[in-house]
């Protein structure tokens, strides 16, 4: 699985919604993708309060066979995390939808942003479905530029798809403003980058801690690549 934003986000805005205080998850993915074929696990929390939520999430990519065999390590071959704070004093308010938002995100490799901006939640009436849209302006840290300093994320949850109890269907995609330049001497000044997930709940398996499903890596001009890319993964995840 790549590098992303959260797509928990929409189980997150769900909790909020329900009166929880806190969710925590782990998930293992395996990436089938071109020359990738590797594991990564993904660490999630996100907590709601008065005065707004918190979330943040570290993914660890270990080596692939390919990598092991040219003398990578076998564990933690790359890390990647989101720390991200939504500002909301008004939750009783007409407004209440409407959220500052903040937020960090940094790699093993050097890259780091600092995000500010606004996010604003939609939702049916029983939160069964979700829209959350944001607008941020980005500062790059070390490694990258943008000269489109500004990002575009849409964050979508729904739930019980097709009335199947448990069945789930949410993702993100995120454009924003990324100087790349690639190989073949071109160069991009913006990425698109949109991981959907479908997952179903295995029920009375484990006390319903366990969910069962994947995700589809799409991308375009992301992380060095070029054009137009797609990676599968198959996934497990733990609800605590």
């Amino acid at each position: 699985m790549s590098k992303k934003l959260f797509f928990a986000a929409a189980v997150a805005v769900l909790a909020f919604a329900q009166g929880a205080k806190a969710q925590t998850n782990v998930q293992v993915f395996y990436d089938f993708g071109k020359d990738r074929q590797y594991i990564t696990t993904t660490f999630e929390m996100f907590k709601a309060d008065k005065f707004g939520d918190t979330f943040w999430f570290i993914d660890h990519n270990f080596a692939n066979a390919a990598q092991r065999q040219a003398g990578q390590a076998s564990a933690i071959n790359g890390t990647y995390f989101e720390i991200e704070r939504g500002i909301n004093f008004w939750q009783d308010s007409a407004l209440k939808d409407l959220s500052a938002h903040v937020e960090y995100d940094g790699s093993s490799w050097g890259a780091g942003i600092v995000c500010l901006g606004a996010k604003y939640f939609l939702h049916s009436a029983d939160y069964s479905n979700m829209l959350t849209l944001y607008l941020m302006y980005d500062q790059h840290i070390g490694v990258g530029s943008a000269d489109i300093p500004v990002k575009f994320s849409a964050v979508w949850g729904m739930n019980n798809l097709f009335g199947v109890k448990g069945l789930c269907f949410k993702g993100f995609a995120d454009v924003w403003g990324n100087n790349s330049a690639f190989a073949d001497g071109s160069t991009a000044k913006f990425s698109i980058l949109t991981e959907p997930q479908i997952w179903m709940n295995l029920g009375s398996i484990f006390d319903g801690h366990l969910d069962l499903g994947g995700e589809v890596e799409l991308s375009y001009n992301f992380a060095g690549n070029k054009g137009f890319m797609c990676n599968p993964c198959a996934g497990l995840r733990w609800v605590f």
